[in-house]
């Protein structure tokens, strides 16, 4: 399991980061670089978040420190403060991954870290593979195309998990035949559905897989950052430019650049970027010439571009150069059929991760995970499994595990379809026991199987909820 550094002064910023890392990370705490340096040590660390303002050594001096020190661990910051000076000054010097303004949300705190984790062994993997090309001897070439053979299993989509004959069977065939074109992708849907692993898919089926895999999240940088982050600077360009800084463009050359949320960029911005992919060259801030650069761009929203477009809010020849081939991602609630799929292998990914025994679900939770919409998709889906593999007692995770929102979702898809319709079935006392025994088991999920809570709810005593449970032989499963 990936370990997580977290470096914060504050007591209850340090134990509310640990309660949500805690869920998928080994986490270590320290209230200071002195303490940092010790455990890094001590340990293998793969990322360290850190405060950017602490008493002694700052977080920016801390980080820069282990860049140096540590420079395969990934920097992350976390800061209160937007000023843009500190924020150039921590990409620079520290070589900062990404910075995560308070207060950060559990999710994207999450997003964040296993996007960092990713990254981290995947840039392991390439630089195995660019150290053994370089060598040039046959057995190293060869462990080499071997270990880009093994990344691109890894990011086949046969590997994508779904049900057999599902829409994503349609998308995943027409990404595999535009992959070995180099024409511009643009991937739609919402968020957590999985765009960036089809990303991933394309380059890695395609001829530029044994270069770099780039991305960049264009919603978390204001204009002047993202320009400096994808287009680079040259040492004087703005305060704060202490050294020249290679932009995405630049590490991606003959690779592929992923732009997630371009939909939330600016005009301003989309006009410098669609002379890059106009031109084939880019202009360092600061820079008095040029620099030619190939790289296939893949572009990602879960915006409605064409609608920005007629609203004047992206541009409509920026769009056309980006969409060179659409392929929008349906929400997990259009394709009920991968959710049981998708859960099982999280459940499978979760046990592994947690060194936890044998798990499957019980015929309750497999109701709650089929009766919920998911408005979170599949990183929501994952957040639900984890939790509750983690909360389980046992061999079996019942639907108590779940999050009340869960609960609620599957007690109105039982409640709507036991409901008697316009063409009822049954003597009407036997649709009113199904009627009741609906009622009872929506409320059970409600309180979590608590049926002091569900009978006070019902207006039942215990004895009389009990007397209707045998009834209807409503028992947890």
């Amino acid at each position: 399991m990936p370990t997580i550094l977290v470096v914060d002064d504050e007591l209850r910023s340090r134990e509310s980061l640990c309660r949500v890392l805690n869920q998928e990370f080994e986490v270590l705490l320290a209230d200071s670089a002195i303490d940092a340096r010790k455990l890094l040590e001590e340990h293998p660390v793969s990322v360290i978040i850190c405060d950017q303002r602490m008493p002694g050594m700052s977080g920016i001096e801390f980080l820069q420190e282990a860049r140096e020190r540590w420079p395969e661990v990934v920097r992350i910051v976390l800061s209160g403060y937007t000023d843009s000076e500190d924020i150039i000054n921590g990409i620079n010097l520290a070589g900062i991954y990404q910075y995560l303004l308070k207060p950060w949300l559990p999710e994207h705190l999450l997003s964040t870290v296993r996007n960092a984790v990713e990254s981290q062994a995947l840039q392991n993997h390439m630089q195995r593979l660019d150290l053994e090309l370089r060598a040039g001897t046959p057995v190293l070439r060869r462990r080499s195309l071997e270990t880009l053979s093994r990344v691109r299993e890894t990011f086949d989509f046969s590997r994508i998990v779904r049900a057999v004959g599902g829409p994503l069977d349609a998308l995943c065939e027409m990404a595999a035949r535009v992959a070995r074109y180099d024409l511009s992708v643009l991937l739609l849907g919402e968020s957590g559905t999985g765009k960036e692993l089809l990303a991933r898919g394309i380059h890695y089926a395609s001829p530029r897989a044994a270069n770099a895999f780039v991305m960049e999240n264009c919603a978390a940088l204001p204009d002047t950052l993202l320009e400096s982050e994808l287009f680079g600077h040259k040492r004087g360009a703005f305060t704060g430019a202490h050294q020249d800084h290679v932009g995405l463009f630049q590490r991606a050359n003959g690779g592929t650049l992923l732009l997630d949320e371009i939909g939330d960029t600016s005009p301003a911005f989309q006009v410098k970027l669609l002379r890059v992919l106009q031109e084939g060259e880019l202009r360092p801030v600061g820079a008095s010439s040029t620099v030619r650069v190939d790289v296939r761009v893949i572009a990602s929203t879960h915006r409605d571009l064409e609608e920005d477009v007629r609203a004047g809010r992206f541009r409509s020849d920026l769009y056309y150069r980006l969409a060179g081939v659409s392929l929008a991602l349906p929400p997990l609630r259009e394709r009920s059929a991968d959710v049981l799929p998708i859960a099982n292998k999280l459940l499978d990914d979760a046990r592994q991760e947690l060194d936890l025994p044998e798990l499957n679900f019980a015929n309750d939770a497999l109701a709650c995970l089929i009766g919920y919409s998911w408005p979170g998709n599949i990183r929501e889906l994952r957040n639900e499994i984890y939790r509750a593999a983690a909360l389980s007692d046992g061999a079996q995770i019942n639907a108590r595990a779940f999050s009340w929102r869960v609960l609620q979702g599957q007690a109105r898809l039982a409640l709507s379809t036991s409901t008697p319709t316009s063409s009822p079935t049954g003597t009407l006392q036997e649709q009113l026991d199904a009627i009741e025994a609906t009622l009872l088991k929506e409320s059970l999920l409600r309180h979590r199987w608590n049926k002091t809570h569900a009978a006070r709810e019902l207006g039942l005593s215990r004895v009389g909820l009990r007397q209707k449970l045998r009834r209807f032989g409503l028992e947890e499963s």
